[in-house]
């Protein structure tokens, strides 16, 4: 009897545990699509709440002189490794080891770069064909400082090759070769991740420089992702600042 009841309190276990795997795997988790923007205050209040949000529209005429204090100082050429991942969201590179950004006197380390197939940021209500997001963290402060690459169509760029034919391997990358020639001119403005759970308090820099990636490039990198962005956000009483 004792046996008995044992066999069916194992299987009751199982049983639970069952159904709390099936229920996990059917949990809503946030994309694009039907949990899209829209839905993403259901994942985290602050994404419908927060008045630091990012993307934003940036209207050229209504910028102020960057405090250069803040003027950013990249050290980006680092020769690495790094994974190819598509993680549902968009393409990820995470190398082994990252470069850095330097600004206010703080240090921020490259932790990875990710694509959008279509800017999230507009220019004067532009939305350029694509952009990289090269996300960095302050070791100390666990901070985040996000550096905008945009893309235009024009001529093929060795960089998007290399990722996109190495999705879901590893290979051998320096992050500044995602880099426009210029990197002195800029805005910079304080905002949030721009997924969930769309923290605040995220350093934004936006390159105005763009680089270039082919027709076939986008096209190809659209294949997998052709409308990972979020919609602009207010800008409440946030100021833009422009080098």
């Amino acid at each position: 009897m004792k046996k008995l009841v044992l066999t069916l309190g194992a299987a009751a276990l199982l049983s639970v545990t069952a159904m709390a795997s099936e229920h996990k795997a059917h949990e809503k988790h946030w994309d694009y699509s039907h949990n899209g923007p829209a839905h993403w205050d259901e994942f985290s209040k602050t994404c419908g709440v927060g008045h630091h949000q990012s993307p934003i529209n940036i209207i050229p005429g209504k910028t102020i002189s960057m405090n250069h204090q803040f003027d950013l100082h990249l050290s980006e050429d680092i020769h690495t490794t790094a994974k190819v991942i598509d993680n549902g969201h968009s393409i990820k590179v995470t190398p082994k080891v990252g470069g850095k950004v330097e600004f206010n006197g703080e240090m921020f380390q490259l932790l990875q770069f990710h694509f959008h197939g279509k800017s999230e940021h507009t220019v004067d209500g532009k939305r350029y064909d694509m952009v990289a997001h090269m996300v960095h963290q302050n070791p100390k402060t666990k901070q985040l400082a996000v550096v905008a690459v945009f893309f235009e169509e024009g001529k093929n760029n060795p960089v998007l090759d290399n990722i996109l034919s190495s999705i879901g391997q590893e290979t051998r990358v320096d992050p500044q070769d995602l880099l426009p020639t210029d990197t002195a001119h800029y805005y910079h403005y304080i905002g949030s991740l721009t997924t969930p759970p769309c923290s605040e308090n995220v350093q934004w820099y936006l390159l105005k420089k763009p680089v270039e990636a082919s027709k076939d490039q986008i096209d190809a990198f659209r294949k997998y992702y052709v409308d990972n962005e979020r919609p602009v956000q207010e800008l409440y009483d946030r100021k833009i600042e422009v080098n």
